[in-house]
């Protein structure tokens, strides 16, 4: 995740640790540590990470649950508790930062969090499986939540309510969701390979995008919309052109599966984490990849 002044990039890992990473030249500032350990390796480690809007809170979800973080220090603020132990897949905060939504095992059920208090204030159920995926629209009305039960939900976040089931994926939702900026469309990959662009207002897809040789883990927009980047287990990031479903260009550089992607604020560069240990970002005008510019590429160690 990059914050929102695009000058700090987030990463999470299997090795239990949060990085956060000067953008700009690729150096981290803070390791955050998980005192928390699971016997699964990277599959227990930390799972998902979102700056608030903000910039200032770095949120967490592992099977250690949620943690807010303090940018700025890298010290722990609060530990958001459910009563009992949840690993948690995916957070993301509302546009206003007010709310934090998470998704997890626990009764397939989705989270809604006040922020300011740590307290639960909903539990959307609906889902039959674990829920892998959270995303806000940008206007935070609605709440989108993806799961291995092959369905994605849309919540009204006011009142907690459901508003659509959208079925069109074949396999499980992966982790990373996307609304596209003006908010009528929701990206979503699946192990089954594509990815799936839905009308938001009316629940049904409009495009099935195909490219990838593998599931698809993560999907994002460019800032301005017309670029949609995806992520695979196949080792690539695939750009593409929102308005007519066709890739741009397939990024080439990871040594194993593409387990997440972000554009910066600005739109010129992607970060792309992969389960071989790097992060790397992509000059996204000219499609060339950090591993041939160094002084580029954020790692789990500094090089």
């Amino acid at each position: 995740a990059f914050s929102p002044d695009g000058r700090t990039l987030a990463s999470n890992s299997g090795d239990h640790t949060i990085r956060l990473w000067d953008a700009a030249t690729g150096r981290p500032r803070h390791t955050l540590e998980s005192e928390w350990r699971s016997e699964w390796g990277p599959w227990g480690g930390i799972r998902s990470v979102a700056f608030s809007p903000d910039g200032r809170t770095l949120a967490d979800g592992s099977g250690a649950g949620i943690r807010l973080w303090d940018v700025a220090t890298g010290t722990l603020r609060h530990t958001l508790s459910h009563g009992w132990e949840e690993p948690v897949h995916s957070v993301a905060f509302s546009p206003d930062g007010r709310t934090l939504a998470s998704g997890g095992n626990r009764n397939a059920s989705v989270h809604v969090w006040d922020v300011a208090t740590g307290t639960l204030q909903h539990a959307l159920k609906g889902h039959a499986d674990t829920v892998w995926s959270v995303a806000f629209s940008p206007d935070g009305r609605t709440l989108a939540s993806g799961s291995r039960d092959r369905t994605i939900r849309l919540w009204d976040v006011a009142t907690g309510t459901h508003r659509h089931a959208l079925q069109g994926h074949t396999g499980w939702i992966f982790h990373e969701m996307a609304f596209s900026p003006d908010g009528t469309t929701l990206a979503s990959g699946s192990m089954d390979g594509t990815v799936l662009l839905w009308d938001v207002a009316t629940g049904v897809p409009r495009q099935a995008l195909r490219g990838h040789a593998d599931w698809v883990t993560s999907v994002a927009f460019s800032p301005d919309g017309t670029t949609l980047a995806s992520g695979s287990m196949d080792g690539t990031v695939l750009l593409w052109d929102v308005a007519t479903g066709v890739p741009r260009q397939a990024l080439r550089g990871h040594a194993d599966w593409v387990t997440s992607v972000a554009f910066s604020p600005d739109g010129t560069t992607l970060a792309s984490g992969s389960m071989d240990g790097t992060v790397l970002l992509w000059d996204v005008a000219a499609g060339t990849d950090s591993s041939s510019a160094p002084g580029t590429s954020a790692t789990d160690a500094e090089r």
